[in-house]
């Protein structure tokens, strides 16, 4: 005849062993919850030794720093030159900028100066016109005064033919423009007198003779000495023996 007092002590037993299942089975997840959390963070910590590891390596070596120090030196050079570029530009278009209105302004003042003398010229090509009209003689007087310069008188000897009207007595040489040489005079008179044949010209005269003919006369003369020069050695060889 069976017991009725054993079923309900199996019974407790059995819930108690569910229960002793149930935290072991939780007990088991919560292990394999925290070995895979341990792992992550195991592995990140490796990861980020390494990292830091050859991140150190290198500040530790001093070759990032000495890479930071060189770029940030190469930087600054850059700028410099960069900036001393700049401010040499500036310079020169400045320079430039000066030069063009020093330039301008001397144009302008030149043009000016140019404008004021042509306008003088003008003014004195004017009076001397009139004049020229109202004294018809003044044209010959500045004819004889260039024909006595290129002869080779002086300003007072000029003077005295022209302004004084006086005849003067020299020596020495007078040059011809026509004949390209220099004549030797001797204690000649000249003077500035009217065209015997045109009474509104004047004439240079040496000795009352118009200087144009005595050069002529000095030049034949000059070239009959210089024909009797050369004549002469043939007669000579003519009396050989």
């Amino acid at each position: 005849m069976p017991l009725r007092g054993h079923r309900p002590c199996i019974e407790v037993a059995k819930r108690h062993k569910e229960q002793q299942v149930n935290l072991a089975e939780q007990e088991l997840r919560q292990v394999k919850s925290e070995i895979r959390t341990d792992k992550l963070k195991g592995a990140a910590t490796d990861a980020a030794t390494v990292i830091v590891s050859g991140v150190g390596s290198l500040f530790g070596s001093g070759k990032m720093k000495k890479l930071e120090l060189s770029n940030e030196e190469l930087r600054q050079e850059i700028a410099k030159r960069d900036k001393g570029i700049d401010d040499l530009k500036a310079q020169m278009r400045h320079m430039q900028e000066q030069h063009g209105r020093h330039i301008r302004n001397l144009q302008g003042i030149h043009n000016q100066e140019l404008e004021a003398k042509d306008k003088e010229i003008s003014r004195l090509n004017a009076i001397l016109e009139k004049a020229l009209k109202w004294f018809p003689m003044l044209r010959e007087m500045l004819r004889m005064e260039k024909l006595c310069a290129a002869i080779g008188f002086t300003k007072e000897m000029i003077e005295s033919l022209l302004t004084k009207k006086e005849a003067i007595r020299c020596n020495g040489r007078i040059y011809s423009e026509e004949h390209r040489r220099k004549f030797d005079i001797k204690n000649d008179v000249f003077k500035v007198e009217k065209n015997p044949t045109d009474g509104s010209k004047l004439v240079l005269t040496i000795n009352k003779q118009p200087i144009g003919e005595w050069f002529k006369e000095q030049w034949e003369k000059l070239r009959q000495g210089l024909r009797q020069s050369a004549e002469e050695p043939r007669k000579s060889r003519g009396f050989k023996l």
